[in-house]
């Protein structure tokens, strides 16, 4: 019975082809739009934790001042004796990098470009998961001559070589002029939208006697070792940072102690609730689907009241032409769910292309909004089944 109840609502549909699909047309848009939303918002999610990945592994970052943002108060910067006292005193510090940025044009014959200038140790490359892809980076020897020697990123190798080799070549920051010993692999941009391949890197003590007039040091990166645990490495920074800078016990702190893994669980927690927001408002368009479904299930009733009362006066049960709307109502939106899915996968591939994030399949979010788009079948079909399953069928058989 079943089988020649679905057979039947087949049949229907097919006599009615273009009112069938725009009926369904609010659930295609519907289930597109939910499964569209969550995949990109998957991708973004994922895109965001390789950034935050690429800048390096089990990292702390140590600045002064207590927050970011207007009315943030500048705490003083650290200096030499504070890294070597990071270095010495923390023994589960692998790495310490210490750091300080300028902002300036790089010149190469004809070609200028406004950069951002670091100057760090050689521990900044291992730290950050930087690799040179052609050249080497600075020695020891050139960091404590404060020598002037680069490695720059990729965009200012491509705003000021092109595609030509950079190494072996000297570019001018402000007034002296710089070798370039290595090249940097490109990352892209990071997690906050800045372009991490637009830097120039030189020795700490070059950049504090050549373009910063100071022995100020605006931060460190702390690469911890993989067996200690980070938040005891940040309770220890902080006691050492607070006896260091003689901060009293009833003060805050003048300084800050970033994880990555902080900034990662903030960064992708943001990026899930936008697109739980996004798939939410994209869902709003089943339910006008489902009142599209209830309506146009009326007029179908309307429509062949007759027929009803035909199958009713020859023995048919109240249940079997409840059954027969009901599945027709089901079939419509489940039709609805599949063409939906279709266009969510080729619209999901498309856009993921153009925002330069992965395509995750989400077989969840797909099986979700098919049942979804079927329970609507269910809920806003019943209605109009029910009504058609209570006519009387001397009425019924009375109408034109």
């Amino acid at each position: 019975m079943l089988w020649n109840t679905l057979l039947l609502a087949l049949r229907s549909i097919r006599r009615n082809l273009m009112r069938s699909f725009l009926t369904i047309l609010g659930i295609v848009i519907g289930v597109a739009a939910v499964i569209t939303m969550v995949t990109l918002g998957n991708g973004a999610t994922q895109s965001v934790s390789d950034q935050i990945s690429s800048m390096g592994s089990n990292l702390l970052m140590l600045m002064p001042g207590q927050r970011f943002g207007p009315g943030a108060e500048a705490g003083a910067p650290f200096k030499s004796a504070d890294v070597d006292a990071v270095r010495n005193q923390i023994t589960a510090a692998r790495l310490v990098a210490p750091m300080v940025n300028k902002s300036a044009t790089a010149v190469y014959q004809a070609n200028n470009w406004s950069t951002v200038v670091t100057g760090s140790s050689g521990d900044y490359f291992q730290a950050g998961n930087w690799e040179i892809a052609v050249g080497r980076s600075f020695s020891e020897a050139e960091e404590r001559a404060g020598k002037a020697v680069c490695v720059i990123g990729e965009t200012v190798r491509d705003k000021l070589f092109g595609r030509q080799n950079p190494v072996g070549s000297e570019i001018r920051i402000k007034q002296f002029a710089c070798e370039v010993i290595g090249l940097l692999k490109a990352k892209g941009q990071s997690s906050m939208g800045s372009d991490q391949d637009d830097t120039v890197v030189m020795p700490l003590r070059t950049v504090q006697r050549r373009l910063t007039g100071s022995q100020d040091i605006s931060r460190m990166t702390i690469s911890v070792k993989e067996s200690a645990s980070i938040d005891a490495v940040k309770n220890q920074l902080t006691l050492l940072l607070r006896e260091r800078r003689n901060i009293a016990e009833n003060e805050n702190d003048d300084f800050r102690v970033m994880d990555t893994r902080q900034i990662a669980e903030t960064l992708t927690s943001t990026t899930k609730i936008l697109t739980m927001l996004l798939a939410a408002v994209a869902a709003v368009s089943l339910l006008v689907g489902g009142i599209g479904i209830m309506n146009i299930m009326l007029v179908s009733v309307t429509e062949r009241t007759r027929e009803i009362g035909i199958r009713l006066a020859i023995g048919a049960l109240e249940r079997e032409v409840l059954l027969q709307f009901l599945i027709e109502a089901v079939v419509l939106s489940s039709l609805g769910g599949l063409i939906g899915i279709a266009i969510a996968t080729v619209a999901s591939i498309f856009l993921a292309g153009m925002m330069g994030v992965p395509y995750l399949f989400d077989p969840g979010i797909n099986l979700l909004s098919f049942f979804f788009s079927a329970a609507i079948g269910v809920i806003f079909g019943y209605f109009p089944a029910r009504r058609a399953a209570s006519l009387n069928p001397i009425d019924a058989l009375r109408h034109e």
